[in-house]
């Protein structure tokens, strides 16, 4: 290999013409000690933007825009998670892909899911499925379907 030659090039997906808009993305964590987690995580410059203050909180980078929440009793593990019909600061969209379709699309592709929502369904809804090293993945939508 030559020197300039980089390690790694880019691959097109091949799945390229179904790519979905999943929406805003966060790592939602499961943590032991709410108050000491929003601790260590202002430290590193996060804000908190939302949440209870006693069950979870959302916080938020405002110089790199990356987004965590911090769930304490509420789930094991730590999940990534996409909101379809939030944008990247965290904002309502008017258009987005809705979460059945997602559904749909991913079961045609023979992805497992581990959780779904009623097809038949207009209301907020989620889907869960687990990648092939075990990560938990949420799509969390809390809007009804897009007119």
């Amino acid at each position: 290999m030559a020197e300039d030659e980089p390690l790694h090039r880019p691959q097109p997906n091949p799945h390229h013409d179904q790519l979905p808009d999943l929406g805003h993305f966060s790592v939602s964590l499961a943590v032991a000690d709410l108050a000491a987690s929003r601790d260590f995580y202002e430290r590193l410059g996060f804000e908190v933007t939302g949440g209870d203050g006693e069950g979870y909180l959302m916080l938020r980078n405002p110089r790199g825009g990356a987004t965590i929440g911090l769930f304490h009793g509420m789930f094991e593990g730590n999940i990534l998670t996409f909101n379809p019909g939030i944008d990247a600061d965290g904002e309502p969209t008017d258009t987005f892909d809705d979460v059945r379709d997602l559904q749909a699309g991913w079961q045609g592709l023979g992805l497992p899911l581990q959780a779904t929502t009623d097809p038949d369904d207009t209301g907020p809804g989620h889907v869960t499925l687990v990648d092939p090293d075990g990560n938990a993945v949420l799509v969390d939508q809390f809007f009804d379907r897009p007119g």
